[in-house]
């Protein structure tokens, strides 16, 4: 291992005085929020018989994978806010990393894991509950977890090789690949091209996966004779189609991306969209427009008082 430094400098967002304060509880109450907003989910789910069914099965799995993904990012973000020390270890920073990654690549499969089990609900109704039975939603899920950590972990094997001189400062709020990828005094390359290839998969097959199970059921709600029935069914879709967008377009733009566009510090707020507000945002999409949530939710907590 030819690396010299032992900690890195995360630059963070340079405020003062009482900007620096706002910031800090901003940043707080959207982590307490986001884990709050996640966790009444998933306990939502488990006790409400209405709710166990492959749909909202992969609904609390995205609730539980949000709740780690925030984790690993935000609250050394919110410390750094206040404190003038914002070193981070060498290997603390590739123990960020590669949780990120892997949280962030499951995210992306399962996303796509939901576009299909809509697709199978709508284009093939009666086949429904053989082909999405518990043995293979469960098998859905280890194939999220096993390609973020096989994906992390690959990643992670060619940046740690990687030379950091003199230069420890890295100019961004967490760990994060093309950063480090800049202050790199060995040649990246190689890790450069693994990294840009491996993003484009993970990224692009499982959103051609999405569009293509939309694109089939919309083909097959347009069929529906009733208006009523074509409503329905989009109203299954439409949060999580929400999601996606939200989540896709702001990660695709700074992941799919050469390496000297990380140069520009928008690349930060770009990243803020995506590791605070849309976790922030996904569970308010997905009761705000679903009947059955918020209705299960008023019953469980009015159950519980």
């Amino acid at each position: 291992n030819e690396t010299k430094v032992i900690y890195f400098i995360l630059l963070g967002f340079p405020t003062t005085g009482e900007l620096q304060l706002l910031l800090f509880s901003a940043l707080l109450l959207a982590y307490l929020l986001t884990v709050l907003e996640n966790f009444l989910i998933i306990l939502t789910i488990r006790n409400n018989h209405s709710l166990q069914n492959p749909m909202y099965f992969f609904l609390g799995n995205l609730s539980f994978l949000e709740i780690w993904y925030v984790s690993v990012i935000e609250p050394k973000m919110i410390r750094d806010v206040l404190s003038d020390d914002k070193r981070i270890s060498f290997q603390g920073c590739m123990t960020q990393l590669h949780f990120f990654v892997t949280f962030v690549c499951a995210e992306y499969v399962l996303l796509a894991v939901m576009a299909y089990d809509r697709f199978v609900a709508i284009c093939k109704p009666l086949r429904y509950a053989l082909i999405m039975n518990p043995k293979f939603c469960a098998q859905l899920i280890a194939a999220c977890w096993i390609c973020g950590l096989t994906t992390s972990s690959i990643k992670l094997s060619f940046i740690a090789q990687l030379s950091f001189c003199d230069v420890d400062t890295i100019n961004h709020y967490f760990c994060d690949i093309s950063p480090l990828l800049n202050i790199s005094c060995s040649d990246s390359s190689l890790a450069e091209l693994v990294d840009l290839i491996l993003a484009l998969l993970v990224i692009m097959v499982p959103l051609c996966s999405v569009v293509a199970s939309y694109i089939c059921i919309l083909f097959t709600v347009l069929k529906i004779p009733s208006s009523q029935g074509r409503q329905k069914a989009f109203s299954t879709c439409s949060s999580h189609l929400t999601v996606v967008i939200l989540f896709y377009s702001t990660t695709l733009c700074t992941y799919a991306r050469p390496k000297l566009m990380y140069t520009y510090r928008a690349n930060k707020l770009v990243s803020v969209l995506y590791t605070v507000v849309v976790p922030l945002l996904n569970p308010l999409i997905y009761c705000l427009r679903n009947k059955e949530v918020r209705f299960a939710m008023r019953r469980t907590f009015s159950c519980r008082r």
